[in-house]
């Protein structure tokens, strides 16, 4: 087993370790991983939680988690947004939901090494293209969802498009190890990736929210000078300093998750400095307990939605908390880095 992530001074591999602890709490013996008890599931936010499952050891809950994704997937390769612990609450087929599935194989793989389960999970990776690229449209966007009668919405999110860029990617890595070529997969990214750089009026204008502003660079599509310019630009209309990353820019909400995956973009633009002071400010959302609060409103300090904590929070901490100490061989995963299976990286 790969040590436990840990950044020095701000956050310890055994508070690591809690965290990682209070995400398995939650886990149903299904192995769905709802946002908080009693609370519902998506299949994107889930493969998050599974994801630092198996960064802090817990590789059986982590394949557990993955192997309900296999369970529950739709003869379409889709999943629907979001579902209970007595089935699904909400049908829509959202498409980066259906997506992310790939970024957790291919980081799962990272961690252990284990080609049998890359074996396994590849029907579920390929159905999930499948339906995803069933939403490119011929400009290159990815259409957000289908109504569950297979309807498409009308409209592509820049958010959700860079993120389906960065799990196409992985797809084509799970696919390449397995010696599958994929070059309709390879020109639809590229594609994707053009339009998310590079064409801005393809998607519903979101600019209020701070996801629109860092995951081109987090995805990977943004990179070099024009990531650091993309993150400089938005850095005073998003970031409270000491505080965190505000979810929208005109309100004075925080959150973990978003200042930890912010802190992940800042990293791999090349700004450690910001990245380690965003990660440090996450912690103030941290509960005695070892999971985090979902948000805080400012300047009253009172967490939100209703003193709400979620696991996806905790997975997004533990996430960056990897990157930044590049503690396992997925460390890497959204910041350019090589990835080695575990079997490979000494």
């Amino acid at each position: 087993m790969t040590a436990l992530p840990e950044v020095a001074g701000v956050l310890s591999a055994g508070q690591v370790a809690e965290t990682v602890a209070s995400i398995a709490a939650v886990q149903l013996r299904s192995g769905m991983i709802p946002w908080f008890p009693g609370g519902h599931a998506d299949p994107w936010n889930h493969v998050e939680a599974a994801m630092a499952l198996a960064v802090g050891g817990l590789r059986h809950e982590a394949e557990a988690a993955y192997a309900w994704l296999a369970r529950e997937q739709r003869p379409d390769g889709a999943w629907h947004q979001y579902y209970v612990a007595g089935g699904v609450e909400q049908a829509k087929l959202d498409a980066n939901v259906c997506a992310y599935v790939a970024t957790g194989v291919w980081h799962h793989f990272c961690l252990t090494g284990d080609r049998g389960f890359l074996e396994t999970m590849w029907p579920v990776v390929e159905g999930a293209v499948g339906f995803v690229l069933g939403l490119q449209t011929r400009r290159g966007e990815v259409l957000w969802a289908r109504h569950a009668d297979g309807r498409p919405w009308p409209f592509a999110l820049l958010t959700g498009s860079a993120s389906m860029c960065h799990s196409l990617g992985r797809a084509l890595a799970v696919a390449r190890h397995l010696g599958h070529e994929r070059p309709r997969w390879e020109h639809a990214r590229a594609r994707l990736a053009h339009v998310v750089a590079h064409v801005p009026q393809a998607f519903l204008p979101k600019d209020r929210w701070a996801m629109d502003w860092y995951y081109p660079v987090l995805a990977g599509v943004v990179t070099g000078e024009a990531g650091r310019a993309r993150l400089a630009a938005g850095w005073d209309r998003f970031v409270i300093a000491g505080e965190g990353t505000r979810c929208v820019h005109d309100r004075p909400w925080v959150t973990a998750a978003e200042t930890s995956e912010c802190a992940i973009a800042h990293l791999a633009a090349g700004h450690d400095a910001r990245a380690l002071a965003l990660f440090r400010s996450a912690q103030g959302l941290r509960s005695d307990d070892g999971d985090y609060f979902t948000g805080l409103v400012l300047p009253e300090r009172v967490h939100f939605p209703g003193g709400e904590r979620s696991t996806y929070s905790a997975a997004a901490v533990v996430l960056a908390a990897d990157a930044l100490s590049g503690a396992t061989p997925a460390a890497g995963l959204f910041v350019g880095r090589p990835l080695l299976p575990a079997t490979l990286s000494g």
